[in-house]
């Protein structure tokens, strides 16, 4: 393995609507554990383990913030990380100068300049020894000051992958670029497989923040001097990193390729073979899935017959498929998708229409994530609702104040301590309180178990919003 330090740069900014019903805004793909045990996220940090990394550097949006923290502090990675907060999503140009400013202010002045990774945070690798060995190759050219590009062999003519075009050979695996090609129709993709000239674009990237901070300046100036100045005087909250959002908000959105990589005479790509797929369909999540005899990848509960190749996944009842083929069945708590493979990529057109008509099921799922711990909505009515709150033990919701609405709580496992309006109230099971409006509370969980609060709450406001003071009650 190289000696020179690598700072893997994760970027965690995707939406994932393509795996739309269990991707969804607030809670996109790549905080699902689509394939395994662990996270896309946390999968992407774990297999880069045998690196010589001091330091990771995650970007990501506000709303996201306490989703990635969490899950870097279950893999053991949140001390060593810095989490940069994007105030708008600009694409990765824009993303990793960032990345690049905040690595070279750690640097110490007599250090050798580490190399970035960079990497997206949803994307899937099933032989990472490959992948690890990909890397130390392109490591000799990322030190000489080379923008290193991962090419991945393709094995099919596929239409939802950008390629790129190898140009003349510089040792075994590694080539200069010649050209980047956008996502072809089906016969441009099969011209591409035959003359064995063009790769898959991988979007993972090796090269100091140096070097690519000076081509960006070059060939980008005015994107380079807005993500510099953002990043001048920043502001720190807990774990999080907040470029200067006025500054920031000014920035052109453009993709490292457009704005760089295919410009610059310093790129290179190295070739790989290694199994890869950014996962961006259900067809391809499909693929990279183990599946039974029948070609299926069934889970939860689910019953099938006479079904062949197909994806069944049920998060919430029983789902039951007979004489089918080429499927996608997924049902969650609040959405059921049935599509053919060959139409997966419409998923998209399906969530841009609920993004278009407000709807929730394109936001939020039922249960939605927090710091202290989550929450699941079990019913909702006209001026009502019933959530069952989960508290982590040693966490608490801090202070509150509602102006539109009153809550009921019922504590139904542990033991709940209650401030409300500067007097301690001890719940225990079976023992409730009720909230009223305007009453400042809190609630701690100082027990070693997990604290369950059923919520009932009433009003004319049931957001998030009612804690903001601009919707006090005139």
């Amino acid at each position: 393995m190289s000696k020179i330090n690598i700072i893997p740069v994760v970027l965690s900014g995707g939406t994932g609507s393509r795996l739309w019903p269990l991707s969804r805004m607030a809670y996109p793909k790549q905080f699902l554990n689509l394939c395994g045990p662990n996270t896309l996220l946390q999968d992407t940090l774990l297999r880069i383990n045998d690196l010589c990394i001091s330091q990771n550097i995650v970007i990501c949006n506000e709303d996201h913030r306490f989703v990635v923290a969490e899950q870097l502090r279950e893999i053991n990675q949140l001390e060593n990380s810095t989490i940069i907060l994007e105030p708008f999503g600009k694409n990765t140009a824009p993303a990793i100068a960032l990345a690049c400013f905040s690595a070279l202010k750690n640097k110490q002045p007599k250090e050798e300049e580490s190399l970035l990774l960079v990497l997206a945070a949803d994307h899937v690798i099933t032989d990472p020894e490959q992948f690890l060995i990909s890397i130390n190759e392109s490591v000799p050219y990322a030190i000489n000051d080379k923008l290193i590009t991962f090419g991945i062999s393709p094995y099919k003519p596929e239409t939802g992958y950008g390629y790129i075009k190898r140009g003349s050979q510089l040792s075994k695996n590694v080539y200069k670029v010649d050209d980047f090609v956008e996502k072809p129709d089906l016969a441009d993709a099969q011209a591409y497989i035959h003359t064995g000239n063009y790769f898959w674009n991988s979007g993972i990237f090796l090269f100091k923040a140096s070097i690519y901070l000076s081509e960006l300046e070059r060939l980008e100036p005015e994107l380079f001097e807005t993500c510099r100045k953002s990043m001048q005087d920043v502001s720190h909250d807990l774990d999080f990193i907040r470029p200067q959002k006025d500054i920031f908000s000014m920035c052109p959105s453009k993709s490292i390729d457009y704005a760089v990589m295919e410009h610059t005479d310093n790129s290179v790509m190295l070739t790989t073979s290694m199994k890869w797929s950014d996962v961006g369909s259900w067809t391809s999540l499909w693929e990279t899935l183990n599946k039974d005899q029948n070609g299926n990848y069934i889970k939860g509960d689910v019953i099938t017959q006479n079904t062949t190749n197909c994806f069944v996944q049920s998060e919430l009842g029983l789902v039951a498929t007979i004489g089918v083929e080429d499927l996608i069945v997924v049902n969650t708590a609040d959405a059921v998708l049935v599509s053919s493979k060959n139409h997966v990529q419409d998923v998209k057109v399906i969530y841009e229409k609920l993004s278009t008509e407000g709807r929730v099921e394109c936001i939020n799922h039922k249960t939605i994530y927090r710091p202290w711990g989550f929450y699941t909505i079990i019913g909702i009515g006209n001026g009502f609702q019933i959530r069952r709150l989960t508290i982590k033990p040693g966490s608490s919701i801090d202070e509150q104040v509602h102006y539109h609405r009153a809550e009921h709580w019922i504590v139904v496992q542990g033991t709940a301590e209650v401030i409300k309006n500067d007097e301690l109230i001890i719940l225990k099971e079976n023992h409730s309180t009720y909230i009223s409006s305007g009453d400042v509370h809190i609630v701690r969980n100082s027990g070693e178990s997990l604290l369950e609060i059923v919520e009932i709450q009433t009003g004319l406001s049931l957001t998030e919003d009612d804690n903001h003071p601009s919707f006090k009650k005139e």
